[in-house]
């Protein structure tokens, strides 16, 4: 299944704001707030993926799950990036699939243009400026179908509809909005996704062995085991905006992130807020056993011009020691590292926060660290968005080695909202973004 080559892209040199992260740490784990020193970060390698017909890539791990992918070529592999043990290579995964929205009367409709799409987790090589795809693992429910990328329920999420916006399509509660991924020291993989939001741990070939959803979701109908081990606060997760990133600890831990603050008491407060919340999670005790409050820069420092405070996003964690994390920051235009330390003391599990009654909420308050809300403090390690030949939308971060990242964007399966996204005869009109990994190299160790 490997695509033909793309042709290279020139590589440019800017600088960027950059902090060692070894004095990042120190400064870290102070809570001092000094401004990190200019360096020069740079792409030093680009790749990008070919054109694989979706129904092709599709049927050809799950035979018949696709009858019509109306042109649409495999792309959203980009929603995170796991080294997966060998050099160039890594673990992907797709998100839910092509989906775009058409306004009718007046109202956005969430459209699924190739419905029978079931996520799977993508091995890929960067060989030379190629992305070569060499193996792919379906996701599957219990029973060995497909999972689809269908939203769950009708009370929590968008209705789906055709590719035209027309038909309604049913809601499917194995759905996963899949996002972030790690693989187990066993050869199992660790997901999150966006609608529950939950938490999916997967067997080595695909099989969903069990999902933590918060308490009280109350899905039912699922054929898989459905665990509510997480606190129900995140019932108040915004639309489409769950769990986005994912990181394994040295000691086998996970760190989820939520993309966005908690609509909390409603989506008013959510969209104006700045804090979202970053969980700890035992694969050995199943459970939850730390949470965080997670404080975004101002939306005009991560992305100059953009003055929408709802659009900052997590995408991306990566552990880079025993209790610290890289946390990408980001809009669709730009993005920014940060580094934090998990600290004991700034656990807030199980406290006022994870009461949705409590007044105001977390997302309310204007200075968390004011109100004795113990903030993660964080540095700044680079901005992506002053590194020229980063794409936008990067939602997948690996360490190559000591001083280099490699980052995946996001597609979107060459999708774009509005009715314009197909021709009259259905097929899509592609947007012309590839999936591309970069490697951008620091200017000191990691």
């Amino acid at each position: 299944m490997s695509p033909q080559a793309a042709g290279r892209r020139r590589v440019h040199r800017s600088v960027a704001t950059v902090l060692p992260l070894a004095q990042a740490a120190a400064l870290v784990a102070a809570g001092t707030a000094t401004a990190a020193p200019s360096g020069d970060a740079r792409v030093v390698r680009t790749a990008a993926l070919g054109g694989i017909p979706l129904g092709a890539f599709s049927n050809a791990l799950l035979p018949g799950s696709v009858a019509d992918d109306h042109g649409v070529r495999l792309g959203g592999i980009g929603s995170d990036l796991c080294p997966a043990g060998r050099k160039g290579e890594y673990w992907t995964v797709t998100d839910r699939g092509p989906n775009g929205q058409i306004k009718v009367d007046g109202k956005k409709r969430r459209t699924f243009p190739v419905p029978g799409f079931d996520p799977a987790i993508v091995r890929i090589r960067v060989s030379g400026a190629t992305v070569e795809v060499i193996d792919a693992i379906p996701l599957t429910t219990s029973s060995g179908k497909a999972v689809t990328g269908l939203p769950n329920q009708r009370t929590r999420d968008e209705a789906p509809y055709t590719y035209d916006a027309g038909t309604p399509l049913s809601y499917d509660p194995n759905g996963l909005d899949t996002e972030g991924i790690v693989r187990a020291a066993d050869g199992s993989f660790w997901l999150v996704d966006e609608y529950g939001p939950s938490l999916v741990h997967v067997s080595a070939r695909g099989r969903v062995l069990a999902r933590y959803v918060p308490e009280g979701l109350a899905l039912t109908g699922a054929d898989y085991p459905v665990v509510e081990a997480l606190p129900p606060v995140l019932l108040h997760r915004r639309i489409n905006r769950g769990f986005e990133g994912l990181a394994q600890l040295p000691g086998g831990d996970l760190v989820m992130a939520l993309q966005s603050p908690l609509s909390l008491p409603d989506a008013d407060a959510g969209d104006a807020s700045r804090t979202t919340r970053l969980l700890r999670f035992s694969p050995r005790k199943k459970a939850v056993t730390a949470e965080y409050a997670y404080r975004f820069d101002p939306v005009g420092a991560v992305d100059p011009g953009e003055d929408d405070t709802s659009e900052l996003k997590i995408s991306s964690v990566v552990a880079v020691g025993r209790d610290r994390l890289l946390v990408e920051e980001r809009t669709d235009k730009a993005a920014r590292l940060q580094l934090v330390r998990l600290r004991d003391s700034s656990d807030i599990l199980g406290g006022p926060w994870d009461d949705a009654t409590t007044s105001p909420s977390l997302e309310q308050l204007d200075d968390p660290a004011t109100a004795g809300v113990p903030v993660l403090p964080k540095q700044l390690v680079v901005d992506l968005g002053e590194v020229a030949g980063v794409p936008g939308k990067i939602e997948g971060i690996a360490r190559v080695d000591h001083d280099t990242l490699a980052l995946v964007n996001d597609n979107d399966f060459g999708m774009t909202d509005g009715p314009g996204a197909f021709d009259a005869r259905g097929r899509l009109v592609d947007s012309g973004v590839k999936t591309t990994v970069v490697y951008v190299r620091l200017p000191k160790r990691l």
